[in-house]
């Protein structure tokens, strides 16, 4: 029997409250628990103590016996130094853009990079062609003189 930590909720329609629960795996997730070892309101505000109850020699046992947490009972327990906290990857295979996004992704950062470029050349260029512009601009008249 596979062991799961994991919310279970309860309350009122847009009034959400979960209690912390050891449960079966393969149980409903408001349906039967082994046992109850803490609780989650996310109504209250953050700093408030009621926000988050937690047993936390309970959870210490059942981790011990290898009770498995999800994501967000793991980060209770990990904010608590019961266990280690989860890498868990802002962007899954799911919630990335399509293929052709992400190509007009990739060629708009390029284009950036270019455009970049070329404003940094620009910028370390007129500083060395201002010379050679002067002699440029002196030489026009000189050669409109010629040609008259």
């Amino acid at each position: 029997m596979s062991l799961k930590i994991r919310l279970s909720r309860g309350g009122a329609k847009k009034r959400p409250y979960y209690r912390i629960v050891i449960a079966d795996s393969r149980s409903p997730r408001d349906g039967r628990f082994i046992e109850r070892i803490g609780s989650y309101n996310p109504m209250v505000p953050q700093d408030h103590p009621e926000r988050l109850i937690l047993d936390t020699e309970r959870a210490k046992h059942w981790l011990s016996v290898g009770a498995t947490p999800s994501d967000r009972v793991s980060r209770f327990l990990a904010a608590a130094d019961l266990m280690p906290a989860r890498f868990i990857p802002k962007q899954t295979k799911k919630n990335l853009p399509g293929q052709k996004a992400q190509e007009r992704q990739q060629a708009a950062e390029e284009a950036k990079k270019a455009a970049e470029e070329e404003a940094a050349a620009a910028a370390a260029a007129p500083a060395e062609e201002a010379p050679a512009e002067e002699a440029a601009a002196e030489a026009a008249p000189a050669e409109e003189a010629k040609a008259e």
